[in-house]
């Protein structure tokens, strides 16, 4: 549904129908009155700065007196809030638009809650790539398990099983449901089919000989590929520490690229990002 509409006799029961899950607010309005034009203004402009947490239903009351009379609007112009069907607030006459503001806060979900509903119909439609940003921004406005979760499956879908550990670890006891417990079995088996023969045989290599900088990058490539950065970065981090250099360059150059290919946004790579720059600096 649109955010702003005229509402008319055609689509009444299609608005109030979406009322039931989401909020619409009505606005009772005439050509005939200076005020209501201003108020539409302000409304249209709230409408457009919320994004989508509220549908703005104009009525226009010179064409649509049925609906007006419905709900029996007395003075013009007047605005209702409804919710699951029933007017719940409103007001009658102009308000400005922070007061208009402070009385829809009591009624509308939170950005972080519309982000999620956002984020959960990409989740429907298996495209985890759209859901990434949405969850991102609403876990950072508010740290719920709710949010962490549904995060989390989305890394586990993309491969990132240290940014889904790091969650699935930060969430408590009362929140392991069973929608956790499926995503720990999933980060399991992703993890248990990351340890493949190659790294074993490379960690064994490098264990015998833990100053072979070739084993070491070897060692780190195979690490990235099988998604298991943390270690990765870790193990080119602790030659690192001692010389910058080391490899002729090519232990930072290799760190630099999985950096990179993590993406600016990746919270292990802003993570060894800090630590590689209080080295140089």
């Amino acid at each position: 549904m649109e955010n702003i509409l005229e509402l008319t006799k055609e689509n009444i029961q299609q608005v109030v129908d979406a009322s039931m899950e989401q909020v619409i607010v009505l606005a009772f309005w005439a050509s005939q009155s200076p005020e209501s034009l201003t108020l539409m203004q302000t409304l249209e402009s709230l409408s457009q700065q919320q994004n989508g947490r509220f549908v703005l239903a104009k009525v226009n009351c010179e064409t649509e007196m049925e609906i007006a009379n419905y709900f029996q609007i007395q003075n013009l112009p007047t605005t209702l809030v409804l919710h699951e069907g029933k007017p719940v607030d409103g007001f009658a006459g102009v308000q400005d638009a922070a007061q208009i503001t402070e009385m829809l806060d009591k009624h509308l979900p939170a950005q972080w809650q519309l982000k999620l509903n956002q984020a959960r119909v990409f989740l429907s439609e298996q495209n985890a790539i759209g859901a990434l940003p949405l969850l991102k921004e609403a876990y950072a406005e508010q740290a719920i398990a709710e949010i962490a979760l549904a995060l989390a499956d989305v890394y586990l879908s993309l491969g990132a099983l240290e940014d889904a550990k790091v969650l699935l670890d930060s969430v408590g006891l009362a929140d392991q449901d069973s929608y956790y417990q499926s995503l720990k079995a999933k980060l399991a088996l992703a993890l248990d089919a990351a340890d493949t023969p190659e790294i074993r045989k490379l960690q064994a290599d490098f264990e015998q000989s833990p100053n072979d900088m070739a084993t070491l990058l070897d060692l780190a490539k195979a690490l990235h590929q099988a998604k298991r950065n943390d270690e990765a970065l870790e193990l080119l981090f602790t030659p690192l520490q001692q010389d910058v250099a080391a490899l002729d360059g090519k232990v930072k150059g290799l760190f630099l690229e999985i950096l990179t290919a993590l993406g600016q946004g990746n919270t292990l790579a802003n993570q060894y990002r800090r630590k590689l720059y209080t080295l140089l600096y």
